[in-house]
């Protein structure tokens, strides 16, 4: 199994960087997020956490500094914290850090939702400037 990079494209801001690296269980998401067809975007880092988490059952840290996402991104940020919950479920140790800017008064009810939906434990980090 290999790493999972994609470089954030200065022209275009609506892809996030992923880094998703194999030796180390740290799974980074930086930047913005709202494509059209967030799904064509999101399926290999799906897949990527399916196998790595799920099947191989490796630790796995998720960093999320996301500094907007629609709600595309949204509904598949929230189909890899269940695939994140299903690894965890079968003894993968998962933990997953959620980067936030202070001014924005609007993520801490965002990931509530998410702990809620899916069982999971976010650790909030304000993000430092």
């Amino acid at each position: 199994m290999k790493s999972l990079n994609i470089e954030a494209i200065p022209d275009s801001p609506y892809y996030p960087e992923v880094s998703f690296d194999v030796e180390t269980g740290i799974c980074v998401l930086r930047g913005e997020s709202y494509m059209e067809e967030a799904y064509k975007f999101y399926m290999p880092l799906l897949d990527w956490l399916k196998q790595y988490a799920v099947e191989e059952k490796h630790t796995v840290t998720l960093e999320i500094k996301l500094t907007y996402f629609n709600t595309n991104s949204s509904r598949l940020l929230l189909d890899m914290f269940d695939i994140l919950k299903k690894a965890e479920d079968h003894g993968t140790k998962v933990k997953i850090k959620w980067y936030y800017e202070a001014d924005d008064p609007d993520i801490q009810d965002e990931v509530e939702d998410f702990e809620i939906e899916t069982g999971l434990k976010f650790e909030m980090v304000p993000m430092e400037d």
